[in-house]
C-alpha cells in the first residue's frame, strides 16, 4: 500500500511521472513480494532472550551477517562515492542490507519488552543493549541513505525498488536465522522462487524503461509501426524490372534510355 501511495502522491504533489511500464513493474513487484510472503514459512517460536541469543550465535547466521556487513561496507566506502549519484540501486541496497539488522533487532527487542512486563530481568541482559545499539545505528543509516536516494531519484521509483529489496533481504534473513528453510515444502520453495523472479521482472520494468513516454493514451501510437517512405528507384532499376518480367502487358510502353 505504501508503494502505491508513494507513486500516486509523488505524481500529484511532486510532479514526478511514472509511465505505464513503471506502473506495471510496480504491480509486479507487489505481486512477487506478496507471493514470497505467502509461501515463506512461519517464524519459529522464540520467547526468551537466551533463545534469541543462541540463534544469533549460530555459525550459519554469523557467516551470513558477516557477508552482509562486508557488502554494506563495500557499498558505503567504495561504490557510493563513485556511483551513488547515478545508480539508484547503490543507496537502496545499503538501506535494504542494513534493514536485515534492524528487523532482527526489533524482533529481539519485542521479546525483551514482553519479558520486561512479565517481570524478567531483561535490563541486566547484555543482548538487550546490543539490540538497542544495533537498532539505532541501522535505522540512522537507513534514513540517511534513503534521504540521499530521494534527493536524487524519482520518488515513484525509489519506494518500489526499496520495498522489493528490503522484503527480499528480510525474508532471507528470517529463513537463515530461524532455519525456516528446513520446514519448507516443495510448493513453498517453488512459490518463493517464482515470487522472487516476478520481483526481478518488476524491478527491471521500473528501472529500464523509466525514461520512456509510455501511457494508455499514446500506447497505440507507440505500438504502431511507422509507415515506410516510398522507395525512389532510378531508371536503371526500372529497366531491369521490365526486362526480367516474363509477361508484360501489351499496352505498357517500354522506355529505354541511353546516357552518354
Amino acid at each position: 500500500f505504501s508503494v502505491l501511495c508513494s507513486a500516486i502522491l509523488s505524481s500529484y504533489l511532486l510532479g514526478e511521472r511514472l509511465n505505464l511500464l513503471g506502473k506495471l513493474g510496480c504491480m509486479l513487484s507487489l505481486v512477487g513480494s506478496t507471493v514470497m510472503v505467502i509461501h515463506a514459512p512461519e517464524d519459529e517460536e522464540v520467547t526468551t532472550l537466551d533463545e534469541m541469543s543462541s540463534k544469533l550465535k549460530e555459525p550459519g547466521f554469523l557467516a551470513y551477517a558477516a557477508i552482509l556487513l562486508a557488502v554494506c561496507f563495500l557499498l558505503i566506502f567504495y561504490f557510493a562515492p563513485r556511483y551513488g549519484q547515478s545508480n539508484i540501486l547503490i543507496y537502496l541496497t545499503i538501506c535494504s542490507v542494513i534493514g536485515a539488522f534492524s528487523v532482527s533487532s526489533v524482533k529481539g527487542l519485542g521479546i525483551a519488552i514482553k519479558g520486561f512486563f512479565a517481570g524478567q530481568p531483561v535490563l541486566q541482559h547484555p543482548l538487550t543493549w546490543i539490540l538497542v545499539i544495533t537498532l539505532v545505528a541501522s535505522i540512522t543509516t537507513q534514513i540517511n541513505y534513503l534521504n540521499k536516494s530521494l534527493d536524487i531519484f524519482n520518488t515513484s521509483l525509489v519506494f518500489p525498488i526499496y520495498y522489493v529489496l528490503f522484503t527480499t533481504i528480510v525474508i532471507t534473513t528470517s529463513i537463515i536465522l530461524f532455519k525456516e528453510w528446513v520446514t519448507m515444502t516443495v510448493v513453498d520453495i517453488i512459490g518463493t522462487v517464482c515470487g522472487f523472479f516476478t520481483i526481478i521482472l518488476g524491478v527491471f520494468l521500473l528501472h529500464a524503461f523509466k525514461d520512456m513516454d509510455v501511457s494508455l493514451g499514446n500506447l497505440p501510437q507507440v505500438l504502431q509501426s511507422e509507415q515506410q517512405a516510398p522507395v525512389t528507384r532510378d531508371d536503371k532499376n526500372i529497366l531491369i524490372e521490365v526486362d526480367n518480367s516474363s509477361i508484360a502487358p501489351e499496352d505498357k510502353p517500354k522506355v529505354f534510355m541511353i546516357r552518354t
